[in-house]
């Protein structure tokens, strides 16, 4: 499988808890490229409990926003493709953060998070996602992520 998106972060931008490959307690969520779609597979961690059997909804929140971020820089780095003058790396942060909880998401099997572009206008990108377990949709939510301006630092 070629380099995850977030692999892509400057060090600078990679300590975020949920995808940040340099924070050692993070989460570590990793997107890719599935055709037109994004995939994250990730395996909940038995402290991610909320109830006994099952995850925590602020983890699976946190997931779906950092895939949701992930891909929507590889959308606007693909959009922008052979385009001069443009960021070829952008790093994009969540605007907006929709999640529903359909079905109770299972602790023991892989949360696999699918992403579908929406829309990707100047520096905002939709992203709307799935999470099922064991082919079981648990979780829908929708992303809207903005570019960071090209002079911000941390």
């Amino acid at each position: 499988m070629s380099d995850a998106f977030q692999d892509a972060y400057p060090d600078e931008l990679s300590v975020c808890y949920g995808c940040g490959r340099l924070n050692e307690k993070g989460l570590h969520i990793k997107s890719y490229w599935d055709g037109e779609r994004t995939v994250c597979r990730f395996r909940p961690d038995p402290a991610h409990t909320a109830i006994a059997g099952f995850v925590y909804g602020g983890v699976i929140a946190s997931a779906i926003d950092c895939h949701g971020t992930g891909s929507a820089a590889a959308a606007a780095k693909r959009a922008r493709a052979g385009q001069s003058g443009v960021e070829q790396n952008p790093r994009f942060v969540t605007a907006s953060l929709h999640v529903d909880y359909l079905k109770p998401t299972p602790i023991d099997v892989e949360m696999v998070l699918l992403g579908t572009i929406v829309e990707v206008k100047g520096r905002k990108v939709v992203v709307d996602i799935e999470v099922t377990c064991s082919g079981v949709v648990c979780v829908k939510g929708r992303v809207v992520a903005v570019e960071l301006p090209k002079d911000w630092k941390p």
